[in-house]
Order: structure tokens, then C-alpha cells, then sequence
């Protein structure tokens, strides 16, 4: 993942309007598995701005956790929103991670494993860093017509744009849907035990709250201002009318929880 990927993402909108509305569902279920295995050291990778680190510190707060970006403007608001003893920031790269080897009991890495350039050479590094029998757990997307609000975000800013359609969540957030290729990836690595489980769950939408995440606060702000620098107002309130359908209610998501180890023979 390189830093350009979020360079348009605003730290504040993106924790404010994006952590509810795709995010928080996903990391309190993340952080009640990292809980029960009662991890002394903990790692999060691609960990934005501290919405899974925060769940992860209320639900073990006596674990130490060390969380990583490599987005500076990121890592900071994350910094500033979580002031803990047991927990540090540091930037890092997934894909050379700046730790010796078997540092920590778990590692963390919900909703950035898409946007890694190399996702065999993150999962190598996941694997150098954990300690025997440690747990790698990530969270991916589902494919995309299975999460219906970035899906009609997507397709309202492509109808003001019908001789440039979009194909950012494809290519972005949403390409790394298939199981198949997950566990190879994961095989490639060297992990050796390896669980996908497709959790449906489900988030609260505020139709304009949405909009302002999806068009300002997240790297599909860059795909629109490519194509109409101007055209950001008008984005944003295509995106909130294409979402009124689920304006106060709940909207379906689905997401890949996997859950990868190194067994130790004994």
C-alpha cells in the first residue's frame, strides 16, 4: 500500500463519518476474537485511524498494542484519539514490518490487506513477526454487490460521470473478495492453518453522514476530483440521494473474517 492511496482521505471525516458507517461493526467483532485469546503483544497493520485500536484496547486493555500505518496524517489523528501505556504508534509498512521476529501473539489487520501492492510478501511478515502458535487475523471485503451502500455510492457518482465510469471499489476496497485466493495467498506465506469465515453484519445508516464519509473523507474523493475537480458537491449529494432508501435503517455488509496459524509440531 502506498501513502498516495489516502492522500485525499481526511483523517477527522474518515473516523467520523466512515468508522460507523463500515468499520465499527467489523472491529468490535474483531476485538472480542483478539480477547478471547488473551494476547500479551498484539500488532495492527494498515490500522488507519485507530477505530479497530481503540476497540482492540477496550476489550483487552491490559495487552500492550503497538499499531502501524503507513499514512502519516492517519497514524497521528489515531495517536491523538487513544492515549494508553499499553498503547503505541509507529509508522510501518505491512510488507517490511520494522520488528524482530516472533514479536507478538497476534496481528490485526482489518479492512488494508487490499490495498498491499504485495499481499503474499504482508502475509510473510505477518508470519515472520508472530510468535509460535500466534494468531494472524484479518478482515476483508466481500464482493461488492453484497455491500449495497458502496455499491449505490459508487454507481450514483458513475451516472454524473456516464463517459467515465467508476471502477474504484472494484479495483480498491472490494478487490480482494475471493476465498480461494486468500487462502493461497496465505498458503504462499507459509501459513499452514487457515480459516475463512463470510460474516454478514450490519451498520446504521444517516444517508448524508454517508456521503460526507464516502465523497470527502475517503479515497474516492481522488477518482472524482481526477475526473471534475468541481464536482465534489454534486458527488456528494448524488451519494446521499442514491442512500435515503436506507436513511435511519440498517444496511446489510458482508465481510471475509480469516483467522491464519503456523502449527508447531509438537
Amino acid at each position: 500500500m502506498t501513502d498516495r492511496t489516502f492522500a485525499h482521505s481526511t483523517p477527522a471525516l474518515y473516523d467520523r463519518y466512515m468508522g460507523p458507517l463500515l468499520f465499527e461493526p467489523y472491529a468490535k467483532l474483531v476485538a472480542e476474537r483478539c480477547a478471547a485469546l488473551q494476547p500479551d503483544r498484539i500488532l495492527e497493520t494498515a490500522a488507519g485511524t485507530g477505530i479497530v485500536t481503540r476497540a482492540v484496547h477496550r476489550a483487552a486493555p491490559r495487552a500492550q498494542v503497538v499499531a502501524t500505518d503507513i499514512n502519516p496524517a492517519m497514524l497521528e489523528f489515531a495517536r491523538h484519539a487513544l492515549r494508553s501505556q499499553h498503547v503505541s504508534f509507529q509508522p510501518g509498512d505491512a510488507q517490511n514490518l520494522p520488528f524482530a521476529d516472533r514479536s507478538f501473539d497476534v496481528i490485526l489487520c482489518q479492512f488494508g490487506v487490499m490495498f498491499f501492492p504485495d499481499k503474499i510478501r504482508a502475509n510473510q511478515e505477518a508470519r515472520r513477526v508472530i510468535r509460535p502458535d500466534g494468531n494472524y487475523l484479518l478482515v476483508t471485503f466481500d464482493r461488492l454487490e453484497l455491500n449495497p451502500i458502496a455499491k449505490a455510492a459508487e454507481d450514483a457518482v458513475s451516472a454524473l460521470f456516464a463517459h467515465d465510469p467508476f471502477d474504484y471499489m472494484e479495483r480498491g476496497p472490494f478487490c480482494y473478495a475471493d476465498p480461494a485466493r486468500i487462502k493461497h495467498d496465505l498458503l504462499a506465506a507459509g501459513f499452514t492453518n487457515i480459516e475463512i469465515e463470510t460474516t454478514k453484519l450490519s451498520s446504521r445508516v444517516n444517508a448524508r453522514d454517508a456521503a460526507q464519509g464516502l465523497v470527502f473523507g475517503s479515497p474516492f474523493r481522488s477518482e472524482i476530483e481526477r475526473r471534475n475537480p468541481s464536482a465534489l458537491d454534486r458527488a456528494g449529494e448524488a451519494v446521499a440521494q442514491a442512500l435515503t432508501r436506507w436513511d435511519g435503517k440498517d444496511a446489510p455488509m458482508s465481510a471475509h473474517v480469516v483467522t491464519a496459524r503456523t502449527l508447531v509440531a509438537t
